[in-house]
């Protein structure tokens, strides 16, 4: 009998990956998103598969699922800066509310539960790279702590329940992620960028561009993520690309990937931005034997093209289908 696995946040630009991956596996996927930040048109694909079944809901409030689970993947929850300032108390409800619940359903199904933390608990880290055991830099009251903390506090109940309860449990600290389905401009740098680009407009850097980030491709944070879940491992694990690149190195490689003239502009670096994020992946590689594969160069042709080519289609009206008869609420 088939495996059957929970993902929320499924219609999110990572949770959709997800879901493609455990259905290409074999495995029963339901999809379970609020969409306050999901888009139904990433798992578009999906609907009419019978292996997959969508459920309309918000894991905020109590998560029901009936019959068996074996696995859930906990990914519901903005994660652009754009969207948590805009809604920071659906935020923390999802990173403390929703975590809580997903771990009930997960104790009352006797499931292995693997949630989605974050690089963003290292805070502007005093500690490079960054490695599992640094307790990270984080201001609670800070524009950004409502994300921050919310994934905080989402490991520490995490491992209570492991703990306490001995359920199983698996933790990735995920870095800077890109690839196709993310939202074009929701705040993060690749999408920033190459929507300026695409629109000819000057490329914004904040700060001086000094500040750098480590850029992994989709499949690669997938692929980490299925092994992190299937193995036996419990303690937090950093799945990202180590290799780093400054803001303003990276905005020369966006122009010169896009072939535009666009000059680049520089702006007040915003608040408690991290000044640099690159993972210490050794635990990965010793516990998973992971490690990306996809170069940053090959990464982003394929995401420049995805987006290159929805702009096109987003210039015509697109025929709006009904998904009402597949999803449950």
């Amino acid at each position: 009998m088939a495996k059957r696995i929970l993902i929320t946040g499924a219609a999110g630009f990572l949770g959709s990956h997800l879901c493609d991956r455990f259905i290409k596996e074999g495995y029963e996927v339901i999809g379970m998103d609020n969409l306050i930040t999901g888009d139904l048109k990433n798992i578009e694909h999906l609907i009419s598969n019978e292996k997959f079944e969508f459920y309309h809901h918000d894991v905020t409030k109590f998560v029901h699922v009936a019959g068996k689970l074996d696995y859930i993947l906990h990914f519901a929850s903005p994660a652009s800066p754009i969207d948590y300032l805009k809604i920071p108390i659906q935020t923390l409800k999802v990173g403390s509310l929703g975590t809580l619940h997903c771990l009930g359903l997960a104790k009352e199904k006797n499931a292995r539960i693997l949630i989605a933390s974050t690089s963003e608990v290292y805070g502007d880290p005093q500690v490079h790279p960054q490695n599992e055991e640094y307790y990270g830099n984080v201001n609670a009251i800070g524009p950004r702590g409502v994300y921050d903390e919310a994934k905080r506090f989402q490991e520490s109940i995490t491992m209570a329940y492991h703990r306490f309860h001995g359920l199983e449990t698996r933790i990735a600290r995920i870095f800077n992620t890109y690839g196709p389905r993310m939202r074009l401009n929701d705040g993060r740098v690749i999408p920033a960028f190459i929507g300026q680009a695409l629109r000819g407009e000057d490329l914004t850097v904040f700060g001086d561009g000094s500040q750098t980030r480590s850029f992994c491709y989709v499949d690669d944070q997938v692929e980490g993520i299925y092994r992190l879940l299937l193995s036996d491992y419990s303690d937090p694990v950093n799945i990202g690309n180590p290799d780093e690149i400054s803001i303003l190195d990276f905005a020369k490689e966006i122009i010169k990937l896009t072939g535009t003239d666009q000059k680049i502009v520089f702006k007040e670096l915003p608040k408690d931005d991290p000044m640099q994020r690159q993972p210490d992946i050794s635990r990965a590689e010793e516990v998973l034997g992971w490690h990306p594969k996809v170069s940053r160069q090959e990464g982003m042709k394929i995401t420049y093209d995805y987006f290159r080519n929805l702009s096109k289609e987003e210039l015509k009206k697109r025929e709006h289908k009904d998904f009402s008869k597949h999803i449950r609420r």
